[in-house]
């Protein structure tokens, strides 16, 4: 069966959906966009995502091209069209159709756009496993804070990391790790979970909102400060976050293990606390099997 995406209040087939060739998104890459987790059927961190669209809709001074209501209403019947039980949805706003000028056109409505994805989030091998990261120097523009659709300086990151066999770039700004190409980037040290203060520098990661929150609720002790490549090759755990990953950890770096090469307990604790909130969240309960390759 095909999958059915959505475009500007309509929902079709993906081989029917075109949008114009002179939209600002495609032309510019004037837009933003968003990707939200599905477990069990439903959006998870429901509220946040809003939240965050919006934000990064009034930084541009793109009009929302739907109610807020209607937005999240068209992404669940989206879900439930392609009866996806987890995955994610990925939404994309942009400034719209008009002929190719830098300024912005007056009156021209947003374009909107959305389709689902099969991904497994709850139960990841690389959850299990593990990740390595590779480190590759920072190009991107200085409002990583609006989630845009400029991600050239992304794509040439993941394949760096790609090309080296590793799972995430993280990159290095005056000599200190920013974030990663498509994830939050944390380090741990006694305990301690160590990542950067949100700025313009990095983008406002919705599970690393979440995850500093169930940290505190859970009594372990985080810090927002930067951190350079020499303090993450001597932690004693690091790990990723994403709304594709969730949490994933880091055992390597540049090829050089964190810890003891393996992933460390309070990054397993975490994504453990993270899955249970999710499942409580779409109504699913807090108790989910065992990651593959971890002990019971």
């Amino acid at each position: 069966m095909s999958r059915i995406v959505y475009v500007n209040g309509n929902f079709l087939p993906e081989a029917e959906a075109t949008i114009s060739i002179f939209d600002r998104g495609f032309v510019f890459g004037d837009g933003v966009y968003e990707v939200v987790p599905v477990i069990r059927g439903r959006l998870a961190d429901r509220d946040y995502f809003l939240q965050r669209l919006s934000r990064s809709l009034d930084e541009l001074g793109i009009a929302w091209p739907c109610s807020k209501q209607n937005y999240r209403q068209a992404l669940e019947q989206l879900v439930a069209r392609n009866a996806l039980e987890e995955g994610i949805v990925y939404t994309q706003v942009t400034r719209g159709t008009a002929d190719r000028q830098f300024t912005f056109p007056p009156d021209t409505p947003a374009t909107m756009t959305a389709f689902t994805q099969v991904m497994p989030l709850l139960d990841n091998p690389a959850a299990a496993n593990g990740v390595s990261v590779v480190t590759t120097g920072e190009i991107r523009w200085l409002r990583r804070d609006i989630k845009s659709l400029n991600l050239l300086a992304q794509v040439l990151a993941k394949q760096h990391a790609a090309d080296k066999g590793a799972g995430e770039a993280w990159m290095i700004e005056d000599g200190f790790v920013t974030e990663g190409a498509s994830s939050s980037a944390y380090i741990v040290k006694d305990s301690t979970v160590i990542t950067r203060p949100l700025s313009n520098r990095i983008l406002p990661g919705i599970r690393r909102r979440r995850l500093l929150e169930l940290a505190e609720a859970a009594g372990i002790a985080c810090e927002e400060r930067r951190f350079n490549l020499e303090e993450a090759l001597a932690a004693d755990e690091a790990f990723i976050s994403s709304a594709t990953t969730i949490l994933h950890p880091v055992v390597s770096i540049d090829g050089k293990p964190v810890g003891n090469g393996k992933p460390g307990p309070l990054s397993r604790r975490l994504r453990q606390l993270y899955v249970n909130h999710m499942l409580e969240e779409v109504g699913a309960g807090a108790t989910t099997p065992p990651l593959r390759g971890t002990p019971p």
